[in-house]
């Protein structure tokens, strides 16, 4: 991460028992589309596994059967289980997050996300991250995508 972003990063520790987007909201008195979901989808081509994390209002739901699946280039794309996502990202349930996700992974990130701020996981669920979207926008690889969410 640039330098010029430590300003447009907030870290906020929590209760990690309030991890969970709709549970975290409505304990620390939250708008709801403040908050923004990492979510890790995938599908496969010739044999070969495409992932793509993607962001997304908690307000929205990401089009995984339209939007995603055709940026991914696969016939079918869907969630990853969240026992997988956990043990290759390496994060935890509840706190996954675009930053640190692994380089062959795509990031698609919704146009809603890339104007404002967004609470986001910060990798464990004893914390949260709020972060701009240009912070969003500049993690390497990012792809704003319009229609990613509905």
């Amino acid at each position: 991460m640039h330098p010029e972003y430590r300003e447009e990063i907030l870290a906020c520790r929590i209760d990690p028992d309030l991890a969970d987007t709709e549970a975290m909201t409505e304990a620390y008195g939250m708008d709801l589309a403040l908050s923004s979901n990492c979510i890790i989808v995938a599908g496969k081509r010739a044999g070969d596994e495409r992932i793509a994390a993607c962001v997304v209002r908690a307000t929205t739901n990401a089009d995984v059967n339209h939007v995603v699946k055709k940026r991914l280039d696969v016939r079918k794309a869907s969630f990853w289980p969240t026992e997988k996502a956990v043990e290759v990202s390496g994060m935890e349930y509840g706190g996954i997050t675009p930053l640190g996700i692994p380089a062959e992974w795509r990031l698609l990130i919704d146009v809603r996300c890339a104007e404002g701020w967004s609470c986001i996981g910060s990798g464990r669920r004893e914390s949260k991250l709020f972060v701009t979207g240009d912070v969003l926008t500049a993690l390497p690889g990012a792809e704003v995508v319009e229609g990613l969410a509905r």
